[in-house]
């Protein structure tokens, strides 16, 4: 059975894929073909994300859509998730999901119909800073793209925009501990939260989320805007995100390896960064664009927030891509043509609403 989650364009064939990581991780993927992809040498797209999502949601969204501009372009469930393997479940690791990007580099480039010399990147939210990571070191990246982007080590050990205190730290990090000690002794590992708050007291908290069966009056924005996605109009069973919890000590391992050390190295290659107006994530593009060298670009949607660059204006991010932004031409500028290039943004987003 389909299980994606979004109008599919039943003229850009998909085909089930498997290949592994270094670490022996089988990894699963939906490749998208674009029309007449046989004939010639194609340049490729992998795509990623968002943290705790499936490749039936956004990535293959993003995937389904490259593909109809000539892209052949994968998306994939990061291990430990999804259709993806990996023996512990629900837990994820800067590192392993780094390397995750260059084993689909891996596969992409053998294939026959593909132009090793034109295979890009794109990481969606939390998945933003391992494709940055993997670029930063795999030179057979040649672009590297960014759509509402999450810095999950510097989230999980800084909280939203760097808010934890030295005290707080020290509590999650007793707390994380503690839960290590438990686990050990349960021979299993508990759920828990990956961006762990405070309660009024000045706790952590620490308890599984509980998603409402419906929304809330008085939820906030933000938490609106995630729920409607992730629970309502794309909720999918194999899932983290509004379906389950991660691991509740998934989140040392982003305390342990920051993510984008290696953003500079990145250059010469092309870096696009997109983010909307409004986003409450929108810092940590603005951030790594100023950690980045040039070529880069940032380019910010007006009115939008972190969902609805990250969901449904995907074409946003084509365009940009495609019309040079981040030096993009000179990477992929010979298979995008004219048509594409003169659209404006404006005119994208009447197309994709």
């Amino acid at each position: 059975m389909d299980t994606r989650t979004f109008e599919i364009y039943w003229n850009i064939e998909m085909k089930k894929v498997r290949f592994q990581n270094r670490y022996g991780i089988e990894l699963a993927g939906d490749l998208y073909l674009p029309e007449n992809y046989p004939a010639q040498k194609n340049p490729a797209i992998i795509v990623a994300g968002p943290f705790g999502a499936v490749k039936e949601q956004a990535s293959g969204l993003y995937a389904q859509q490259m593909a109809t501009y000539g892209f052949v372009a994968l998306a994939f469930d990061p291990s430990f998730g999804g259709e993806s393997g990996g023996s512990v479940r629900n837990t994820a690791s800067p590192d392993i999901f780094t390397e995750d990007y260059s084993a689909a580099v891996d596969y992409i480039g053998l294939l026959d119909f593909v132009d090793r010399n034109r295979i890009g990147v794109i990481g969606i939210c939390g998945l933003s800073g391992m494709a940055i990571t993997a670029a930063g070191t795999d030179t057979r990246i040649k672009a590297v793209a960014t759509m509402s982007m999450y810095d999950m080590s510097r989230d999980m050990s800084r909280g939203h925009m760097d808010y934890y205190t030295e005290e707080q730290r020290n509590k999650i990090k007793e707390y994380l501990s503690n839960q290590r000690w438990k686990d050990a002794k349960n021979g299993a590992f508990a759920l828990g939260n990956h961006e762990i708050g405070f309660d009024e007291t000045g706790e952590p908290l620490t308890d599984v989320m509980e998603v409402p069966a419906e929304l809330p009056e008085e939820a906030d924005a933000v938490f609106a805007a995630f729920y409607n996605y992730y629970y309502k109009r794309a909720r999918h069973p194999r899932a983290v995100n509004f379906v389950s919890s991660w691991t509740a000590t998934m989140p040392v391992a982003f305390w342990n390896f920051p993510l984008m050390t290696n953003i500079k190295e990145v250059s010469p290659r092309p870096i696009l960064m997109v983010a909307g107006e409004n986003a409450h994530s929108r810092y940590y593009s603005e951030d790594a664009y100023k950690a980045a060298v040039e070529p880069k670009e940032l380019l910010i949607i007006p009115e939008a927030d972190t969902m609805n660059t990250t969901i449904p204006k995907i074409a946003l991010g084509a365009w940009a891509w495609g019309a040079g932004a981040a030096g993009g031409d000179q990477v992929f500028g010979n298979h995008l043509g004219d048509e594409t290039g003169v659209h404006t943004l404006r005119e994208w987003e009447k197309e994709m609403e």
